[in-house]
């Protein structure tokens, strides 16, 4: 299962880096990979997550969500 949300402040490997981090630890995620120019982040899955917890995890770390979902 593949979900791709934008995020704000996406600008080097450093945040890629944070990013990663902190999306995997989230329950059900396997995989994350983030693309700078577009600011869009793909979170790779078994089971659905829970976006609401993405969504958190990515405030806190300064990285918060456009409002616009990509399905």
């Amino acid at each position: 299962m593949e979900t791709k949300i934008k995020a704000s402040n996406i600008k080097c490997a450093g945040c890629v880096n944070a990013i990663t981090k902190a999306l995997v630890a989230v329950e059900n995620v396997k995989a994350v990979n983030v693309d700078i120019p577009s600011n869009e982040i793909t979170i790779e899955s078994d089971m659905e997550v829970d976006l609401n917890k993405i969504r958190q995890k990515l405030s806190e770390i300064g990285y918060p969500e456009h409002r616009e979902l990509i399905k």
